[in-house]
């Protein structure tokens, strides 16, 4: 995430900031910080464009991600740049997570919304089906707020614009102010595609602006980023009585079980651990390994992590931390991880080779839930490893935690890592993987427990940025209204003898 330095307002009063490279320390250049007059024109400007948008049948929206896709391609490199410019991510990890990441959720939502957003019929129960016809229809919400983080600065803005604006909404976008140049692109490429204008907007600045976008009319805020943050959007949401989906922190655990392949286990941790610099929500921050395998794995995710290369440009695996302020938190919780008794394998200090915002790959071991490291969010690039007795054990410390967002359990028996899996208080749980849910388009992702509210992706997500509206229509024309009123102590007796019937008889019960 790119280094933020306030400056002089301009001529018509903004702020204004300018970004520096936290790998480099080199100037990206600057934005303005747009204010509450600014996040209600852009409002006004969407709710404008989306009431013609929301009349096009889902096909017809499903053909501009097409275009978008196609023009993805085409600037990938644009994209890579901006990406690593403004985080220092290895340039592998800006196709992984902010490339390929986006295409497939163009073409996933450009394929299925239709399917997904059918109006549908439903069957109803009992007696009740020769009375009446029930359909849901998949009404779009309006004007969506889009607050999207800095550590996947692309995708975490692309994936729920790209559901929302298929659902028929419009959608107004506040990247964070460390890394607003993808959110920007994500505008040229919309632009480039032919999406109608004022249907897309950026709205840069920082918390400021996301504030001011929250108070300014919106029928629903996608938000992602931090738990503090979260709360405030939450709050402001809820004086408004709209809705909102929370993807907030994460303290995922690990459970590594005595039958485990060691080398895969290992593998996985280290992937789980240090992708994007460990700064990713759903990132592996705790380790817990049974007793008896726990030496020969600790060892083997030593030797991994030795070979792992630290870089700004080329070939490397590991980037710079993002934000100033996240080194801050990472050197806190390793100082008291220290004082508190825990082991450093291996890295566990700031990159002396390196200008840049960057932190050695760490590897902890004789840590406990005691220190920060296995209660906070740490954000980086450290991995604490912790023997339990058993899996018993290894459940329970798992489920220790105010967060519960992802996680995952290696074993090679599949089975028994479901039976764990279905144990973890986690929005969601791989087996034999690093928690790679949030980039299975079908899965339903979010957190439980302090790590958010509401669930993205798949179904669930998209049909959350509309309104499922019931239509119940009478199979007799109306007929049963004729003889609602006025009501009459016979008519009382004779529904008390058939609730009796239906509900207190093993036949009426079936038949109901």
């Amino acid at each position: 995430m790119a280094i933020v330095t306030p400056l002089e307002p301009d001529s018509s009063g903004h702020r204004r900031l300018a970004l520096a490279s936290p790998a480099t320390l080199e100037p990206l250049g600057e934005i303005e910080v747009h204010d509450e007059a600014d996040a209600r024109a852009a409002v006004e400007r969407a709710r404008k464009a989306q009431s013609e948008w929301a009349e096009l049948p889902v096909s017809e929206r499903a053909r501009y991600l097409v275009s978008t896709l196609e023009i993805l391609l085409e600037r990938q490199e644009d994209v890579i740049s901006t990406v690593i410019g403004e985080t220092g991510k290895p340039r592998t990890e800006a196709i992984q997570m902010e490339v390929f990441a986006v295409g497939d959720a163009l073409n996933y939502y450009a394929k299925n919304a239709e399917a997904i957003l059918k109006t549908e019929k439903r069957k109803l129960h009992g007696l009740t089906q020769w009375m009446k016809r029930l359909r849901i229809v998949y009404r779009p919400l309006g004007v969506v707020g889009v607050i999207s983080p800095w550590n996947g600065p692309f995708v975490l803005a692309m994936n729920p614009t790209i559901q929302a604006l298929v659902a028929g909404n419009a959608v107004i976008l506040k990247p964070s102010e460390v890394t607003p140049f993808s959110g920007l692109l994500a505008a040229e490429l919309f632009e480039a595609a032919g999406l109608p204008e004022g249907l897309f907007q950026v709205l840069t600045g920082d918390g400021e602006t996301g504030a001011a976008l929250c108070r300014a009319g919106l029928d629903k805020v996608s938000f992602t980023g931090s738990v503090a943050t979260g709360r405030k959007v939450a709050v402001s949401c809820a004086e408004q009585l709209i809705p909102c989906t929370l993807e907030l922190g994460g303290k995922d655990a690990m459970i590594v079980c005595e039958d485990v392949n060691l080398d895969y286990a290992a593998g996985g941790a280290v992937a789980g651990a240090f992708m994007n610099t460990g700064q990713y929500c759903c990132g592996t921050e705790r380790v817990y390994v049974v007793d008896s395998v726990a030496d020969a794995f600790t060892q083997k995710v030593v030797e991994r992590v030795a070979e792992l290369r630290q870089g700004v440009e080329g070939e490397f695996d590991v980037g710079a931390i993002f934000w100033p302020q996240q080194l801050d938190v990472i050197e806190e919780h390793m100082a008291d991880a220290r004082a508190r008794g825990a082991t450093v394998l291996t890295g566990g200090r700031r990159n002396p080779d390196l200008e840049g915002l960057f932190y050695e790959p760490t590897v902890l071991a004789d840590v406990d839930h005691s220190m920060q490291i296995m209660q906070q969010e740490t954000f980086g690039p450290i991995l604490p490893i912790m023997r339990v007795a058993g899996e018993a054990e290894a459940i329970e410390l798992a489920n220790d935690s105010e967060y519960g967002l992802g996680g995952n359990v290696w074993t090679r028996d599949s089975a028994k890592g479901i039976r764990i899996a279905e144990q973890i208080e986690s929005g969601s749980v791989c087996v034999n993987d690093m928690t790679m849910t949030y980039g299975v388009q079908e899965a339903p992702f979010g957190g439980r427990k302090q790590s958010g509210i509401g669930q993205v992706n798949g179904a669930t997500g998209l049909r959350g940025y509309c309104h499922a509206e019931p239509i119940i229509v009478d199979r007799r024309g109306g007929k049963m209204a004729d003889s609602r009123y006025p009501y009459r102590a016979k008519s009382d007796a004779g529904l008390q003898k058939f609730i009796r019937l239906l509900w207190g008889t093993s036949l009426g019960r079936w038949l109901s």
